[in-house]
């Protein structure tokens, strides 16, 4: 059984933005970000995890987690993502510093799924999702 990270996008005021330095951190295979320690259930994390990320104190998307690596004389670790940003259904989720686990019957399901599925603007799924019409 997967189980997925939450982190805060810091300095993203939207998803979009997220987006977009995403893109600028992948090299086309991946996407990495930096932390500190690598989380201590690491060895939990399979090829069905993702990192969710949290903006503006709503889960927004996910990223599957593609594994970890240790920055060479840095005593930091990279988080290899996919470089794909999926919306999900955003859901209410505290701030907090870091990664926290996130179980997968806690997770929130993709906003778009299906084949032929077109995705909405994140500011338009927002309001859409605050009058509980998706």
């Amino acid at each position: 059984m997967p189980l997925h990270l939450s982190k805060v996008a810091v300095g993203c005021a939207s998803l979009d933005l997220l987006v977009e330095r995403m893109a600028a951190r992948s090299d086309g295979t991946a996407a990495e970000i930096t932390t500190r320690f690598r989380p201590t259930r690491h060895q939990e994390i399979d090829a069905d995890s993702s990192l969710y990320w949290i903006i503006k104190h709503r889960l927004v998307a996910r990223q599957p987690i593609l594994g970890f690596r240790e920055l060479e004389g840095e005593r930091r670790w990279a988080i290899r993502l996919d470089p794909l940003v999926i919306p999900v259904r955003q859901r209410a989720k505290r701030v907090h510093q870091g990664w926290r686990y996130l179980d997968p019957a806690d997770a929130p399901e993709d906003l778009v799924s299906g084949e032929g599925a077109v995705a909405l603007p994140p500011a338009l799924a927002a309001e859409l999702l605050d009058l509980a019409l998706i």
